[in-house]
């Protein structure tokens, strides 16, 4: 699926303008709620850890920024194993929020980040009570090298709390409404697309004093071993992402940026600069990448790089002229 999707981009990429500015010339620079990133590209949650492993690779800093792992007021070991599987066009994960606590971050994870990473970071927080994510957030609201909250209400690889506060406008709102009243950073939160509605769902956040909207988070999926007749997977079910659910946060990201006045970061199945050009007119602010960075290391700076040339062959001057274009 993901070749034949690429195939009809560039079957019609002929009938598309052509800009006579040069590459370099692109300004990819957009603003997150009076935050200014150098480009809109922005490795997702749970995919890129506390940057550490990553800088091995290449500098960090050329990113827009980040959002680190999904971080919990406890320390969780996380599901057990097996609990990854791999899918046409995406993989399914149950990983289970594992981290080391919201001490372990404040106290070693970000003093470390701050050695090699210059830019604000997303902190993305977690939680199984509207009291433990209060609590989450006032703590990380407090620290300097934190530029936005995002709050996941949304996670479908844990029992008992994640995605059941994302999947009704009302406890969206209570969660909402809890944080909000502790913090003083802007809070973006970050919603299931395993909802029937989910523009209720985002307006109620945003009634509720959320700063911006963060979507989609993983779809629910699941893998069967046909020879061992049971599932891939030691949590039977997980979260399904990649190439294959584009379409879906495509949709959802136009839905809610056309309901809502407040920013919206679009993620899901994000793989090329076209994909991040076609999110951003859907009216995504800036565009998360995912399940990409777990294939290929390299794949946050490839589309970083391929930006300028993407942008020159369809006639952008400007990324955040292109927000929410689409009607």
């Amino acid at each position: 699926m993901v070749e034949e999707r690429k195939d009809i981009r560039t079957a019609s990429s002929a009938t598309e303008p052509v800009s006579g500015a040069a590459a370099p010339e692109a300004d990819l620079t957009v603003d997150l709620c009076g935050v200014p990133l150098d480009n809109p590209i922005i490795p997702a949650s749970g995919t890129f850890g506390y940057g550490n492993e990553f800088r091995e690779f290449y500098d960090i800093n050329i990113l827009g920024t980040f959002s680190f792992k999904g971080t919990t007021r406890e320390a969780r070991f996380g599901n057990p194993t097996p609990r990854i599987a791999e899918c046409t066009a995406g993989m399914i994960n149950a990983v289970g929020l594992q981290n080391p606590g919201i001490d372990a971050v404040i106290a070693r994870e970000l003093p470390r980040l701050r050695e090699f990473f210059h830019k604000p970071v997303i902190a993305n927080i977690s939680g199984f009570s509207v009291e433990e994510y209060a609590y989450c957030c006032e703590r990380i609201d407090r620290e300097e090298q934190v530029g936005w909250i995002e709050v996941n209400v949304s996670c479908p690889n844990v029992r008992h709390g994640g995605m059941s506060f994302g999947t009704s406008p009302e406890a969206a709102a209570e969660v909402t409404r809890a944080v909000k009243a502790v913090t003083t950073k802007p809070v973006f939160i970050k919603l299931s697309p395993n909802v029937t509605d989910i523009v209720s769902i985002a307006r109620a956040c945003e009634e509720a004093g959320a700063d911006g909207i963060c979507l989609i988070n993983t779809l629910l999926g699941m893998r069967i071993d046909v020879a061992r007749r049971r599932p891939v997977i030691a949590n039977t079910m997980g979260g399904f992402s990649g190439a294959a659910v584009f379409p879906v946060a495509v949709r959802m990201v136009y839905q809610v940026a056309k309901a809502c006045r407040i920013p919206v970061m679009g993620c899901g199945g994000v793989q090329t600069a076209r994909d991040v050009i076609e999110m951003m007119m859907a009216g995504a602010t800036a565009v998360q990448v995912g399940a990409a960075n777990l294939v290929n290391p390299y794949a946050c700076r490839e589309i970083i790089e391929a930006l300028p040339d993407e942008m020159a062959r369809l006639g952008i001057r400007r990324l955040r002229d292109i927000i929410g274009i689409v009607q």
